[in-house]
């Protein structure tokens, strides 16, 4: 009698492979990058009702926008490690109005003592149209005028948009996360989250 291993293949390998769940987060402002409170910030498990998954690249407390969270511990590793150059999209709101020099400096890269920033796009935009009001207000000096720009980066250091900006003579005001890849704050309002269709490649906007 045959033998009837062949029985066992489709458990063994089944025709469609399970995709990682990625969810995407507009966080407000004063919430950390993390599910449970700490000190004055609150925590993401008061917005996100989504159980076993994870952030893929944090926000500081005091930085707006874009979140993305999976329940893949690989995808999350791949989201959120520069080594990749998954591209995000930045809208920073800084005191005064930059010059060309300052917008080439930053485009150039900016030289600390302990790293020195890779290049990146920077543009100067108009305010973003339909933007929230932040809570609580942004603190402005009258005297000061203020300009948005868009800045793209491929990496993520410890506060560096903020650092980078103040390097060149325009500190941070507001600092809002407009997209990670081809994923973006479209349609979420601050607190709002919804799941994306698709895996890593169509994060990173890869077609075939």
């Amino acid at each position: 009698m045959g033998c009837s291993c062949f029985a066992l293949l489709p458990s063994l390998f089944p025709l469609h492979a399970k995709l990682a769940r990625i969810v995407l987060l507009n966080k407000p402002y004063g919430y950390l990058s993390q599910f449970t409170p700490e000190g004055r910030w609150q925590g993401l498990k008061e917005l996100l009702p989504v159980p076993g998954v994870y952030v893929a690249g944090r926000l500081d407390a005091d930085s707006e926008g874009l979140l993305v969270l999976t329940d893949d511990g690989a995808l999350q590793a791949r989201i959120a490690e520069p080594k990749h150059k998954l591209p995000k999209t930045y809208w920073v709101q800084v005191e005064g109005e930059p010059t060309d020099d300052a917008l080439e400096q930053l485009r150039r890269g900016v030289r600390y003592a302990d790293f020195t920033t890779l290049p990146c796009e920077v543009r100067r935009i108009e305010a973003p149209e339909g933007l929230w009001e932040r809570d609580p207000p942004v603190r402005f000096r009258k005297a000061i005028p203020t300009a948005w720009l868009e800045l793209v980066l491929s990496e993520g250091k410890n506060r560096q948009i903020r650092r980078m900006t103040a390097h060149v003579g325009f500190p941070t005001l507001r600092l809002i996360r407009y997209a990670v890849g081809a994923a973006s704050l479209n349609g979420l309002a601050p607190g709002d989250w919804r799941e994306f269709v698709g895996g890593y490649a169509d994060l990173a906007g890869r077609k075939g």
